[in-house]
């Protein structure tokens, strides 16, 4: 705890730090104030229904990533999801179109076209999702509009209001990253995720101390013990790397000798993140939704899909998120442009040719250490239905696993090593390191 009180201390002390947090805290704070603002016309009172329908299903996904914005009719109701969508649309096209695969290998200019065209991308997304997002509204709280206010006149403004609530949070995000601590997209995900934990924590001890659960003091500790587990778990699944040696060729220029290092290719075991679980959701959840919608008398086994603690749907969602672990994987690493980039930095892996043949060593290591990686996910991605087994209520159960827990564990371990980063600039240890202050005069190592 001493440790930590002196961390903190040392943070306020590095002025460029000090900055940066306060900035990152006020735009934070920001999001989280206009989550709460109604869309004008709307009476929060009356919004009950909107926000059962929000407790289960891809509603309450939506409604998680947006933290608790969506449920609540707010300007922000949409959130960042647009703006990823568009984003993983641009990371598709980057590998099937050769214009855009032509722009990424163009360096910063080219990065700033492709953000340009998904900026374009997200505008065209939330021009689609604002209407049917007002459209459902009116089907489950038309009563929440002012009375005197006509829904087709209605429309037009509150479209607008939010896409560009979805645009400012954009904007929040990347002023964020450029002036703050972290990745700011990622943390306005991370902040709506864990909005509502205090939320979920205190019912499930209120429920623990009923006689509806029951367990009493003892399950509770039980089931903290496990999320801490779960959660110690999912840190080495972020962290976990394969490396690569790699050897560069020496080379004289003048009487200098340059190369000769041996460095290492890191191959992330989590190195299609979080999206292969929210593909598997997405096609868990919006077929079986028109099949729920559509059909009185449900067969069994649509009965069972359509209930995420079922063994058929768990089953299912576990076959799909080892499959899109290797799509998206295969679409994101490119072993032939990796074998080039080295055999053009004149380095090679020990033992193994250059060109063709590293290529197919790239490949093969991916390939045996995505398997794994991607079972550890699906695991990870099924534990909030096997907290439910237990007992577990479902708001409190999602920080079990999936893309929530995933999320937050990645942002919060990018975000503390850029805070070391900026402490030991400073000569100050971090908060991932123990030791001890080295004093101000204190010369580098480094």
């Amino acid at each position: 705890m001493k440790k930590l009180i002196e961390t903190l201390k040392n943070c306020w002390r590095v002025e460029d730090l000090r900055q940066r947090l306060l900035i990152t805290l006020l735009f934070t704070a920001i999001y989280r104030f206009g989550s709460f603002v109604v869309l004008p016309g709307i009476d929060p009172a009356k919004l009950d229904q909107l926000q059962s329908q929000t407790k289960g299903g891809l509603m309450s996904l939506l409604d998680m990533f947006s933290g608790g914005a969506f449920s609540n009719a707010s300007i922000f109701a949409l959130g960042i999801m647009p703006y990823i969508s568009a984003s993983i649309v641009m990371q598709l096209l980057a590998v099937a179109v050769p214009y855009f695969q032509k722009m990424q290998r163009e360096g910063e200019s080219g990065q700033k076209r492709i953000q340009w065209y998904t900026r374009v991308l997200t505008v065209a997304i939330l021009l689609f999702q604002a209407p049917s997002y007002l459209i459902n509204l009116k089907m489950q709280a038309s009563q929440a509009l002012a009375s005197g206010i006509a829904w087709p006149v209605f429309m037009v403004p509150a479209t607008i209001i939010l896409a560009a609530g979805s645009m400012f949070i954009l904007w929040l995000g990347e002023r964020i990253t450029d002036k703050g601590v972290g990745n700011g997209i990622s943390l306005i995900i991370m902040l709506g995720i864990i909005a509502r934990l205090p939320q979920a924590f205190m019912q499930e001890v209120s429920s623990r101390f009923t006689a509806i659960s029951g367990g009493g003091l003892v399950m509770f500790i039980v089931e903290i013990l496990i999320l801490y587990a779960v959660i110690m778990a999912s840190i080495l699944l972020v962290q976990g790397t394969r490396k690569v040696p790699v050897q560069y060729a020496k080379r004289l220029v003048g009487n200098k000798q340059y190369g000769g290092a041996r460095q290492y290719i890191p191959l992330k075991l989590f190195a299609a993140n979080v999206m292969p679980i929210i593909f598997a959701q997405a096609l868990m959840f919006i077929p079986l939704a028109i099949v729920q919608y559509q059909s009185d008398g449900a067969s069994w086994w649509v009965r069972d899909m359509l209930n995420n603690r079922s063994l058929m749907y768990n089953i299912v969602y576990v076959i799909l998120i080892v499959a899109f672990t290797y799509f998206y994987t295969a679409i994101t690493l490119n072993p032939q442009q990796m074998a080039e980039d080295l055999k053009r930095n004149n380095g090679f892996i020990p033992g193994v040719k250059p060109g063709h043949d590293t290529a197919e060593y790239i490949d093969t290591v991916m390939s045996r250490i995505t398997f794994p990686g991607s079972l550890f996910i699906a695991f990870i991605a099924v534990m909030p239905a096997l907290a439910g087994l237990l007992n577990v209520q479902d708001a409190f159960s999602q920080f079990f696993g999936g893309t929530s827990l995933l999320i937050t564990v990645g942002v919060v371990i990018d975000t503390l090593q850029q805070i070391e980063s900026y402490l030991l600039m400073r000569h100050y240890d971090g908060l991932l390191n123990a030791g001890h202050t080295r004093p101000a005069g204190a010369v580098s190592a480094y």
